[in-house]
């Protein structure tokens, strides 16, 4: 679409003359549909480039042997972040500024070492570390910028 730019620029003056409280509601329909959407691409265990999500390693023991993919009640658990996933750990927040889609503290450390691949203890007991492959746990893929779009678009027409 050659006009996306000038139209993009029209919404935001758009936006710009809405009344704060219409930008924050605005701003906060935005933040709950883009968690929405990044719980889903997690759960699928996909970048938001749309590529898989690094395999899991095998568990690590203090002794250096291995344990295999973890079992729980007899049947094999591979899904990564089920928890981090949750709306009680991925906040979605809206202000007249900003739209904000992120972890809360107690799993942001978490978060943060899988998010940019970084060095972390496999437990607080063994003091075992490894170093985490990159998955993006949260970002903006093509997809996200069009349903941005879309909101605001179908925000600013039901305002008219």
């Amino acid at each position: 679409m050659p006009n996306l730019p000038a139209l993009e620029a029209f919404a935001a003056d758009l936006l710009a003359r809405l009344e704060p409280a219409a930008r924050q509601e605005l701003a906060r329909r935005i933040a709950r549909e883009l968690r929405a959407s990044q719980q889903k691409r997690i759960a699928a265990q996909l970048n938001p480039d749309g590529s898989g999500f690094a395999p899991r390693k095998p568990q690590l023991r203090p002794g250096g042997s291995t344990l295999g993919v973890r079992q729980q009640k007899g049947k094999i658990r591979n899904q990564m972040f089920a928890k981090l996933r949750t709306a009680k750990h991925l906040k979605a927040k809206g202000s007249t500024d900003t739209a904000v889609v992120a972890f809360t503290d107690q799993v942001s450390r978490i978060a943060r070492v899988h998010q940019f691949g970084l060095r972390d203890k496999v437990n607080r007991k063994t003091g075992l570390e490894t170093d985490y492959p990159e998955r993006q746990l949260l970002g903006i893929s093509e997809a996200d910028e069009t349903l941005i779009r879309d909101l605001a678009v179908e925000y600013l027409a039901g305002r008219s």
